[in-house]
């Protein structure tokens, strides 16, 4: 009887911290100029979430493609994003100020920046370690992409290889049936 009863009291227990568990938009973050943002801004569009690099050879590709993206889809169900990260062979190794005017200079960068963090290990941002932690995946390399549906979970994670083409296939699918959905409740 014992038994049993912690047994249930146990899977009651799990099914508390399940549903208090946080999502992507529950976090805070100080964004490009140093003012603390809470991510639940962007709850109710999707946001694909970078970790970026200036010094990269994967940067001129990815920064276009991504302002192409932000573009095409953003800003009213669509934000791309970005986190400047310097853990990855160093290749971030600017403040913020140089960053955002680099990104904004070189590319015409229009979405959300914010302050450069670590994305991996002891010191990671914790939205990063919920990103990691709930998509199984920890970037190993600059231009990680985690995509975020409207409700704050994550439903998709790329390594930088990953053709942007296939990533916005996946993102397209997901603003349409925001967009369904909207039209629908109107």
């Amino acid at each position: 009887m014992v038994a049993a009863l912690a047994a249930v009291w146990l899977l009651l227990w799990a099914a508390a911290c399940v549903q208090s568990e946080k999502d992507f938009y529950d976090f805070k973050v100080i964004n490009i100029r140093g003012k603390l943002v809470s991510l639940e801004k962007y709850r109710g569009s999707v946001s694909l979430v970078v970790n970026v690099a200036s010094e990269c050879g994967f940067t001129d590709q990815n920064y276009r493609a991504l302002q192409q993206l932000q573009r095409d889809l953003g800003p009213s169900h669509f934000n791309v994003l970005a986190f400047p990260c310097n853990q990855f062979g160093q290749q971030e190794p600017d403040t913020n100020r140089e960053i955002e005017s680099f990104a904004r200079r070189t590319y015409s960068v229009s979405f959300p920046m914010f302050s450069k963090i670590a994305v991996i290990g002891t010191g990671a941002h914790p939205a990063f370690k919920y990103l990691t932690e709930t998509s199984g995946k920890e970037p190993t390399w600059n231009f990680w992409k985690y995509l975020v549906a409207p409700d704050g979970k994550v439903v998709g994670a790329w390594d930088p290889t990953v053709p942007m083409q296939e990533i916005k296939a996946r993102i397209t699918e997901l603003v349409v049936k925001l967009i369904l959905k909207k039209r629908e409740e109107l």
